[in-house]
């Protein structure tokens, strides 16, 4: 009887044993797999994201920044309203600048019409000169230069055409030049050998300008 109960006592102490050992390993191994679950977790890689995903996001983030900076453009942007003063100074300020441009238009376009008028006030005065100072030669050509009445009327001659160079009248020339229809008036024809073609050959009444503009043609006679 007492060997029995040895023998049973050791069998449930070995069982006891093996049973803590079993406890034991399984306690071991529990955290090692934790671990083993942690590292793979971490070791794990994240999943990469498609070009679509990515651009997508890329552009969702530029719309909200483009949203936030419009709204602040807008708030920026709010005009405030003008002082009453302020507009009517800036009115005031416009209709004064318009009013000298027109002016000052005006003024040019008077003193270019003034320049006109007294350019044909002089000519329409030049031209009724013209045969007085035509009829003075006349007379002096078949004058007696030795009588005194016609020393003086030479004199008053040259009085008159210094005169009338001061105002700006000059003859046209015209013998030996070639024939000008924008100054000379060709009345006669001659055959000439001593001259060249379409050249002046006489003088038959003298021609004047007044500054830049003919007064009166030159009448002559064309060489053929």
């Amino acid at each position: 009887m007492s060997e029995t109960k040895e023998k049973d006592l050791n069998e449930e102490t070995a069982e006891k044993e093996e049973a803590d050992k079993a406890e034991e390993v399984k306690a071991g191994e529990a955290p090692e797999t934790e671990e083993k679950a942690e590292e793979n977790t971490e070791e794990a890689p994240e999943e990469e994201k498609t070009d679509g995903e990515e651009k997508k996001a890329d552009e969702s983030e530029k719309k909200a920044d483009e949203g936030k900076t419009s709204g602040g453009k807008r708030f920026w942007q709010k005009k405030e309203k003008k002082d009453k003063k302020d507009e009517k100074i800036e009115e005031l300020n416009d209709k004064l600048i318009r009013n000298m441009a027109e002016f000052d238009n005006f003024r040019k376009r008077t003193e270019k019409e003034k320049a006109a008028n007294y350019t044909i006030g002089a000519k329409s005065v030049i031209e009724k000169l013209l045969p007085v100072l035509d009829n003075f030669e006349r007379g002096l050509a078949g004058a007696n230069m030795e009588d005194a009445f016609a020393q003086g009327m030479e004199k008053i001659y040259k009085q008159m055409q210094t005169t009338m160079n001061d105002l700006g009248v000059t003859e046209i020339d015209a013998v030996g030049k070639e024939f000008d229809p924008n100054l000379h008036n060709a009345v006669m024809h001659v055959d000439d050998e001593s001259l060249g073609e379409n050249v002046v050959a006489e003088v038959l009444q003298k021609g004047y300008m007044y500054k830049d503009q003919v007064v009166r043609y030159a009448m002559v006679k064309v060489a053929n």
